[in-house]
């Protein structure tokens, strides 16, 4: 594919450009209702009153922190450099497994569950850039791109847009099948890698299970000589898996599902994604895991097959938290496989309980339960495929 069809083809949806940075960067500084987003979330009260006072604070302290971007990897730099400051603030371990099964400068298709708006692709990136390899190009839903500046920060982060918004069927097709062959490009022609979740939205339910609708997706933009196991193998699969010890959205997600299980429906806030977003970034999560898995090796027949061994891959690979293991011992009782696995974890087990059933005090015994379950969720899918935990 040419240079310039794609640059054409792709406009309206891929990341921003070096040559674009600077003209963002400004346009990003100047944005009142940016400042305002930024104040009403880490000072609500005040900014209720004073935005007017606090608004050119806010905007001097962007100039200060990002006044020197001038290219995508300055950005990145400086984001690595605050996510790790974070982690050592919060004394928050990260670790990482299966990076041995990826070649450097491999351009990769990262198929990952889905916990954290932000912070899922953003640790990938960590893991990935601490270890020599270039950052992943990122696929968020226009959904969570309520703010003309909430489109802005992604696009300058690497992040593409997932156009879910679009109505008609053949509008639907028409979007789905450019951002496949974007994917494509990317894997292919730009030998970049790509990070996307195995479903819409995150799996608020602790239960990872890979959408066919994705794999559907990822074969539209496939050349039609090419079998549709072929067009997926050409991608370079990776299944990733990440778990969280503590989920700095947990309640709210408990919260919205409850509402969903009492009611048949949720209503989202205004701009709810956006301060989802912030509070999973600042939000401890007291140790993260992300394991890489094996490209996958063979041509598989169909979407069902492809799923089927993500689900196996993701599930298998997810390092289990003692949070999870409590959560499904609070619900399930004592059983002879979770003492077990258990067994191969050290850490103050009666303390962790005690910080995680301190994080849904007060609430009701149904958001409660939805609560544990959500944890509990990664232990069960590993009961229920009869797999080992990753060590």
């Amino acid at each position: 594919m040419p240079a310039t069809t794609a640059a054409t083809e792709f406009d309206e949806i891929r990341p921003y450009e070096d040559s674009e940075v600077l003209g963002v960067m400004g346009r990003l500084m100047a944005d009142r209702e940016m400042a305002d987003t930024i104040l009403s979330m880490t000072y609500p009260r005040a900014s209720r009153y004073f935005a007017w006072a606090l608004r050119p604070l806010v905007r001097r302290v962007l100039r200060r922190e990002f006044g020197a971007i001038r290219t995508v990897r300055d950005l990145q730099e400086l984001i690595g450099d605050q996510l790790k400051a974070m982690l050592a603030r919060d004394d928050t371990s990260f670790t990482v497994s299966g990076l041995d099964h990826l070649q450097a400068g491999g351009a990769y298709l990262f198929i990952s569950n889905h916990r954290d708006i932000a912070m899922d692709p953003a640790f990938v990136n960590l893991a990935l850039h601490e270890n020599g390899m270039d950052t992943v190009r990122i696929a968020i839903g226009d959904n969570l791109l309520s703010k003309p500046f909430a489109s802005d920060l992604m696009r300058i982060n690497k992040s593409f847009i997932v156009r879910r918004s679009v109505t008609g069927r053949r509008e639907k097709l028409n979007a789905l099948t450019t951002l496949s062959r974007y994917i494509r490009h990317c894997i292919m022609v730009d030998r970049s890698c790509v990070w996307i979740a195995q479903r819409e939205g995150r799996a608020k339910n602790g239960i990872d299970r890979t959408e066919t609708a994705l794999i559907k997706m990822l074969a539209l933009g496939r050349d039609r000589s090419h079998s549709f196991g072929q067009a997926i193998a050409d991608l370079n699969v990776v299944p990733v898996s990440i778990s969280y010890r503590f989920d700095p959205c947990d309640l709210d997600k408990a919260r919205e599902l409850h509402e969903r299980e009492s009611t048949g429906s949720y209503q989202k806030k205004p701009h709810e994604d956006l301060a989802s977003i912030y509070k999973g970034i600042v939000g401890n999560k007291g140790q993260v895991h992300v394991a890489f898995g094996q490209p996958l090796a063979q041509p598989l027949e169909d979407d069902d097959q492809v799923a089927a061994w993500l689900d196996r891959e993701i599930v298998g690979r997810y390092r289990l938290q003692p949070t999870n293991l409590i959560a499904w011992q609070l619900l399930n009782g004592d059983d002879p496989r979770i003492a077990a696995w258990q067994a191969g974890i050290d850490c103050d087990w009666q303390a962790l309980e005690q910080q995680l059933l301190a994080r849904v005090a007060g609430e009701s015994e149904g958001v409660r339960r939805i609560f544990l379950a959500m944890y509990a969720n990664p232990v069960q899918s590993l009961l229920d495929l009869n797999i080992e935990p990753l060590s």
